[in-house]
């Protein structure tokens, strides 16, 4: 006998379960389904689902709860603004000295005493930080751009311009640094930071171009490339459009953390007598002039030291925090 058939009631609504069958629901049920989710207004919207963040995003996201980043980026924050400013925290000049106050230990107004030739230590180590910080972003800049385009377009291209690359890289990292710095920077007497920052520039850019050339390869087998190439675009628009920006990461990293070993590695250089010269004022150098006299001035030895061990410290803590932010692996 056939079923009979319900008759319409406008109070209740049929839908489907999903399952194969139905369910009544009654007329306010039926009409919260039909209604599209919107805001908490009421008004209908497009929906109630917060918009995907993106790697940058989700890493700003990450490094704005990071103790480690907030102490190292206001640490660096303030080496900028003395390096720029020196004069807001110390009216003396780094080039005054006077023999007679040689090797004295804290006075009024000289909270860090006197090196060897009377010049005042607190005074040259708020100098110093100018050039430290000047040699370590400029070098750091060269080389990730240097770098980044040769290793990107090795890495993009392949074949022989990649196994030449592959090679001269090979022969720049056989070359010590310290010893290439010794045989390079003694045959130049300019008393600038330009040498220095050449020379960081040609044996640092081997390192970044090998990242960059890894995660262009990397990035450019992505579905989003392969679809991109499929449509006709240019190389340029696939390098610049759809590769570096998600092949630039690990550069952004390693730079970061590189940026602090420049740093170091100017004033080991300066220290070596091939580096910036007097009456350059560079902490390498106040470490050097007071290395001689550490047993009966040890101020004059510590206080730049110590500026630059917290200075490298500070940029490899923000190398760290950055690639943790950066990693999904590490999410």
């Amino acid at each position: 006998m056939p079923e009979q058939q319900q008759p319409y009631e406008p109070e209740r609504a049929v839908a489907g379960t999903g399952m194969g069958g139905t369910m009544d629901l009654g007329a306010s049920e039926a009409v919260t389904l039909e209604k599209t989710p919107g805001g908490p207004d009421g008004h209908e919207g497009t929906g109630s689902r917060d918009k995907p963040r993106s790697l940058w995003s989700d890493a700003w996201h990450d490094l704005r709860r990071n103790p480690v980043f907030i102490i190292s980026a206001l640490v660096i924050l303030f080496l900028f603004v003395i390096s720029i400013w020196p004069s807001l925290i110390t009216s003396g000049s780094p080039l005054t000295c006077d023999l007679a106050k040689a090797q004295e230990g804290s006075q009024s107004g000289h909270p860090f005493g006197f090196n060897g030739q009377g010049c005042d230590v607190y005074t040259r180590t708020v100098y110093g930080a100018r050039t430290s910080v000047a040699v370590g972003v400029l070098a750091t800049l060269g080389v990730a751009v240097l770098g980044s385009v040769l290793g990107g377009l090795a890495g993009f291209f392949g074949g022989a311009w990649d196994a030449v690359l592959s090679r001269i890289t090979d022969v720049f990292f056989a070359i010590p640094v310290v010893l290439g710095g010794l045989v390079l920077l003694s045959v130049i007497t300019s008393n600038t930071v330009w040498p220095v920052i050449g020379f960081i520039v040609l044996l640092g850019w081997p390192q970044i171009s090998r990242i960059a050339r890894g995660s262009v390869i990397t990035a450019k087998q992505n579905d989003y490339v392969q679809a991109a190439r499929a449509l006709g675009a240019s190389h340029s628009r696939l390098l610049l459009r759809h590769i570096a920006p998600n092949a630039v990461a690990p550069v952004i990293v390693v730079a970061t953390i590189a940026l602090g070993t420049y740093i170091s590695l100017e004033a080991t250089l300066s220290f070596l007598g091939v580096g910036l010269k007097p009456p350059s004022v560079s902490w390498g150098i106040d470490i050097s002039a007071a290395a001689p006299y550490v047993r009966n001035a040890p101020h004059a030895l510590l206080w730049p030291s110590g500026a630059l061990a917290v200075t490298v410290l500070a940029f490899i803590m923000l190398g760290d925090a950055v690639r943790d932010a950066l990693d999904p692996k590490l999410r």
